[in-house]
């Protein structure tokens, strides 16, 4: 018996694998990937407001605004198109209006996406959003109004659905 298991343990130590050169060095890989995308600073859900201001019911001015208050900031990854569109309005009938609170007269308005009111921003246009700094990305929205100089007094005003893709 002893014969036996001497043979048996002759042939485990023959069947064990010699010892080999262990690498004690090598390589693994490390990666990421960087989605393309912007950013609500804040998370805001309100984007602003365009403020006429007060005027005279009399008043025939040319009146002027821009996205102001609450404005958002956007961040963007750097080269990311940003672009927009502004529907018409809860007062739209082909053109954006502001309506008296407590009436049915109506302001008529216009968007613009530019200081010198020269690009106007249509009923549910995209546009292409400008930017240099990817980290404080202002919206360009600019309105002016024609008063005619027979509105009743009161409040006006209007709301507008923005709508932001990238």
């Amino acid at each position: 018996m002893h014969g036996r298991l001497a043979l048996a343990l002759a042939l485990l130590a023959a069947a064990a694998p010699i010892p080999l050169d262990a690498a004690t060095s090598s390589t693994f890989l490390v990666n990421a990937t960087v989605q393309a995308g912007c950013l609500v600073v804040g998370g805001v859900t309100n984007y602003g407001n365009l403020a006429f201001g007060s005027y005279s019911a009399l008043s025939t001015a040319a009146v002027t605004t821009q996205l102001g208050g609450t404005t958002v900031t956007l961040q963007c990854t750097p080269g990311v198109t940003l672009s927009m569109k502004i529907g018409g309005g809860q007062n739209n009938n082909g053109v954006r209006n502001l309506k008296r609170s407590t009436g049915s007269n109506l302001v008529a308005y216009q968007l613009y996406s530019d200081a010198a009111f020269s690009q106007v921003l249509g009923i549910d246009q995209t546009v292409t959003v400008s930017y240099a700094d990817p980290t404080a990305i202002k919206l360009p929205v600019y309105a002016r109004a024609q008063l005619t100089g027979a509105l009743p007094a009161g409040s006006y005003s209007d709301v507008l659905q923005v709508t932001l893709t990238f």
